[in-house]
């Protein structure tokens, strides 16, 4: 082939592309399973993004000057991993071979942390391309910190954010939303090729995609592109060279491509989407790639050797950029210092000192409490940052004084601090994940009830071990006169079963103020800050213990005289009070009890068994659980014996404390409760 506008394309290269389709074919083929119709259409693409468009090195997979590369369809992940092994990232041939296999560096979806060169997990559809925004806002943001005076395209910060979509990523509404939000923001380092095959699963996308995808990104401020054949290496490459080159606008370029081309029986078809392709059809199809149908995993020297050379390219690039990041350094030494702290993921010393402490008898919301925390951190922290889905004032999320995050033409500044997601709950929690990835100290924050717009990155972020924080406020039928379409029930429980994330409901200020320090203190799991909308009083810790129990999980509030004793109530969040009530009614009748605040059960199920079986002795079987949502999970706590006080029906449009009294979350309630528990234990009187 005839060399580009810019570059030299030869015969070698062109023989690359054929091994990267032939061991896609393979690897599928050994594996029993797989998706190799989409890595084979795409495999002219990521070569040529490999080897002449991206910015890495693939002896240092985590240098920090690299551009990103993300995989939005992560089924076609063998599109990455033979990038990555034709580029000499450590991938090999028997990695390959062990696709899908246990522990394997190759599993059937990109697994961040598991593989060197994958920037993050991905398989569920729209959920790298929505988190890449947050990645290329985050690059944004990282040069504001670190180097905001560079000239544009100057800063050893700049880099580009490489995404491959699908057809099934355009289908996805997070895509839709994230995008919307990236050509708002104009987020010129973001570059999208959207790999147009036209096939989904069930067939042809014509059975329910019909729109112009080009026009909608046209109207979403996003420069835009179409190139007729991903096969066209030249037009690929201008395409990809105008879009790199484009600084005012995220870019898109719809490449037309034929899903398992060139396989002559299945290619074009859902039948090259999900499976191996078979014998006969991977002979015919290495026949017309011109390979040897009876080999495997055959790669000629030559060709390896041709592409290996990206290494050399990227060591080259490398070293060039530390000579400038060494220049940087050492002209602006207090930014290099701050680079050096955040990048490292640690907290800088005296960090907790400026925060708030809150007087007893006094009465705040736990989303109160929670906004001067930030507020008081915004100093201290600059890589902590975030916003909220048009609810900045009701999630008290908005650091007061500081600029939005907004491009200088939209009355806002591009390094700002307070980021607008607009009503986009589900593209939020994506962009955070970017965010982290990155390492940023990111919050986002929406009612409780809306959660579930955004568990999906919720769950990425888990899985990841992103320490992404989530602000959900407005946490149970506490909220009053929204009604039941805003009252969270079923929410606490259903977080709480997401493996590696952290639900953290406080009970009052001074509580809500040691959560966010824990929570800024673990680096690796996601959290959710569940916060009241209605005032709660300020606990008296001079009669309570300390608010520094809550890093525990767990924690004896208020114990009996003796420390003996006959019932335990467990409380979170808003209900601890009622708790706390009902121990003085219960002491009054000459009935011992011990109050446990629970602001976190997986901090508390982290602690050794010692301190577990010190908070909740095994030996007093009568115990009350109470909380304004559903009971699921407070068995755990509670034993054979135990009452849960709880919300499992939907609430309902009226004020708060006439919910509470209607749906028995009550003093009256707890008490009840009590004796009908030390009863089962067998101490009822």
């Amino acid at each position: 082939m005839s060399a580009t506008h810019a570059f030299p394309w030869s015969d070698l290269d062109e023989k690359a592309v054929a091994v990267s389709r032939a061991l896609t074919i393979d690897a599928v083929e050994h594996a029993g399973g797989g998706h190799p119709g989409t890595a084979m259409a795409l495999a002219p693409a990521a070569y040529l993004l490999f080897q002449r468009f991206l910015r890495h090195d693939p002896g240092d997979p985590d240098w920090e000057g690299r551009d990103r590369f993300v995989l939005s369809c992560g089924h076609a992940s063998l599109a990455l991993y033979v990038q990555l092994y034709l580029s000499g990232y450590g991938i090999t041939i028997e990695d390959l071979a062990r696709l899908r296999q246990w522990d394997s560096a190759v599993p059937s979806h990109p697994e961040r942390g598991r593989t060197a060169g994958v920037e993050m997990t991905t398989g569920p559809l729209g959920q790298g391309f929505a988190t890449s925004v947050g990645m290329a806002m985050a690059a944004r943001k990282r040069r504001g910190l670190f180097d905001p005076e560079a000239p544009a395209g100057t800063s050893v910060f700049d880099h580009t954010v490489w995404v491959f979509a699908s057809d099934g990523d355009m289908h996805e509404g997070v895509t839709s939303e994230a995008s919307s939000l990236a050509g708002h923001q104009r987020l010129g380092n973001l570059v999208v090729l959207y790999d147009d095959n036209r096939i989904s699963t069930e067939g042809d996308t014509a059975l329910a995609f019909s729109e112009d995808v080009a026009a909608r990104y046209e109207s979403y401020g996003w420069h835009v592109q179409c190139v007729a054949d991903i096969n066209d290496i030249p037009a690929l490459a201008m395409a990809m060279q105008a879009a790199r080159d484009e600084a005012g606008r995220p870019s898109l370029i719809v490449a037309r491509s034929v899903i398992g081309w060139p396989a002559p029986g299945v290619q074009g078809t859902a039948a090259s989407h999900g499976g191996p392709l078979g014998p006969g059809e991977v002979a015919a199809t290495k026949r017309r790639l011109g390979l040897a149908e009876d080999r495997t995993f055959d790669v000629p020297g030559a060709v390896l050797a041709h592409a290996r050379r990206v290494k050399e390219r990227g060591f080259r690039s490398r070293t060039d950029w530390n000579a400038r990041f060494d220049k940087w350094r050492a002209e602006l030494p207090e930014a290099a210092a701050q680079w050096d702290r955040v990048s490292a993921g640690l907290l800088p010393r005296d960090w907790t000192a400026g925060l708030p402490a809150f007087a007893a008898g006094t009465e705040v919301s736990t989303r109160r409490s929670s906004g001067e925390v930030l507020n008081a951190l915004a100093g201290v922290l600059p890589e902590l940052w975030g916003g909220s889905a048009d609810l900045g004032e009701n999630n008290c999320t908005t650091i007061r004084g500081a600029d939005s995050f907004l491009p200088e033409a939209l009355s806002g500044s591009p390094y700002g601090r307070n980021l607008h997601f607009g009503v986009r709950e589900h593209a939020m929690g994506a962009i955070l994940n970017g965010f982290a990835l990155y390492g940023f100290r990111a919050y986002g924050g929406t009612f409780l009830a809306f959660s579930d717009y955004m568990r999906p990155p919720v769950r990425l972020a888990a899985l990841m071990e992103l320490p992404v924080t989530y602000v959900w406020t407005h946490d149970s039928i506490g909220i009053g006169e929204d009604g039941p379409t805003h009252q969270p029930v079923e929410h606490l429980a259903a977080l709480r079963a997401i493996p590696g994330l952290d639900v953290v409901r406080p009970a009052d200020a001074n509580e809500t103020v040691v959560a966010w320090r824990t929570v800024l203190e673990r680096s690796r799991r996601p959290a959710g800050m569940v916060l009241s909308r209605q005032n709660l009083p300020v606990l008296d810790r001079s009669r309570f213990a300390s608010a520094e129990g809550v890093a525990n999980g767990g924690y004896v509030l208020l114990d009996a005289a003796d420390g003996n004793p006959h019932v335990i109530l467990v409380a979170t969040g808003s209900e601890v009070q009622l708790a706390v009530a009902a121990a003085e009614r219960l002491a009054a009748a000459d009935i011992s009890v011990r109050v446990v605040s629970m602001p976190c059960v997986e901090w508390f199920r982290e602690q050794d068994e010692t301190y577990r079986h010190s908070v909740l002795p095994p030996s007093v079987r009568a115990r009350v659980s109470v909380e304004a949502g559903a009971a699921l999970g407070w068995h755990e706590f509670v034993g054979g014996d135990g009452e849960i006080i709880s919300v499992d029906r939907y609430g309902a449009s009226a004020p708060y404390r006439l919910l509470f009294e209607h749906f028995g979350i009550t003093v009256d309630r707890v008490v009840s409760a009590a004796h009908v528990s030390l009863t089962k234990a067998g101490r009822g009187r």
